[in-house]
């Protein structure tokens, strides 16, 4: 009966191990790290899920101001035309300070593509573009 007993038992820990493995909760918070060097994000391609506060850690390590502006095409198309010299207040619009450090946190409910681009004079062009995919 014992040894029963102790088949029934490992049998259950495999089954709720197999169930757990690997398993997080689908809204735990992430935080993701975007460099700024050289005028270029890195990262510049990133993938998150919907649904999950995502927190963005913003470092600019080049000696000029940058910002950081994330959004779909028409977002972008009034920024490029848009006078703002600062943004502050918008989790989705953060000016960078030269070597400055920045945090925001963002929940993104639908999937597809945003962009998150500098819209300085020039740095759109030179490649200060990525994109942010939603699954």
């Amino acid at each position: 009966m014992r040894h029963l007993w102790m088949r029934s038992a490992a049998l259950l820990l495999l089954v709720l191990a197999g169930l757990t493995a690997g398993c997080t909760p689908a809204n735990t918070a992430q935080r993701i790290k975007i460099t700024i060097h050289y005028s270029h994000f890195h990262p510049s391609a990133l993938t998150v899920p919907r649904g999950v506060p995502i927190t963005f850690v913003l470092v600019n390590e080049d000696p000029i101001d940058h910002e950081w502006l994330i959004g779909d095409a028409a977002f972008h198309e009034r920024h490029r035309q848009g006078t703002e010299a600062r943004h502050d207040g918008r989790p989705n619009e953060v000016s960078l300070p030269p070597l400055a450090s920045s945090e925001t946190t963002l929940t993104f409910t639908t999937p597809g593509q945003l962009l998150y681009i500098c819209h300085f004079p020039g740095h759109e062009a030179y490649g200060m573009v990525g994109t942010l995919t939603v699954t």
